[in-house]
């Protein structure tokens, strides 16, 4: 039986109350592949986390994340290329969004999980610092 999920086509075999996944297509690995390398460099991590938060302009992103303005354009620029945001004009400025539910469940539940991590575990002391 195949089951189709929202971005990935996959079949389900089921084993009792566990189903076991076939692997996805090549193209769909090659297609998760490059949306995580995008998602690789924390600055384009931080600017889609924001914008899981809410729409902005390059110069509220730039703002937010604390990153030089051509910088962060840059970013938004491959983002866009790869289809992870998607910007509108509204009258002179470019308003930038993450259209894409998985996307914004996906950022928002690692980040999430890892602050939540984070809070848990006391903080590490660095090796060879003093008392």
């Amino acid at each position: 039986m195949w089951k189709r999920t929202t971005t990935v086509v996959t079949r389900v075999r089921d084993f009792g109350d566990r189903p076991a996944f076939d692997d996805p297509p090549a193209e769909v690995i090659a297609e998760a592949a490059g949306a995580f390398g995008l998602l690789a460099s924390s600055a384009r991590l931080h600017i889609v986390w924001a914008l899981a938060q809410g729409e902005s302009d390059v110069t509220g992103l730039a703002e937010r994340v604390g990153g030089a303005l051509p910088a962060v354009s840059q970013h938004l620029t491959k983002l866009k290329l790869a289809g992870l945001v998607r910007s509108r004009r509204e009258g002179r400025r470019q308003v930038y969004f993450v259209d894409d539910p998985d996307i914004v469940a996906v950022v928002r539940l690692l980040i999430g999980r890892l602050a939540e991590r984070a809070d848990r575990t006391p903080a590490r002391r660095l090796r060879g610092a003093g008392a």
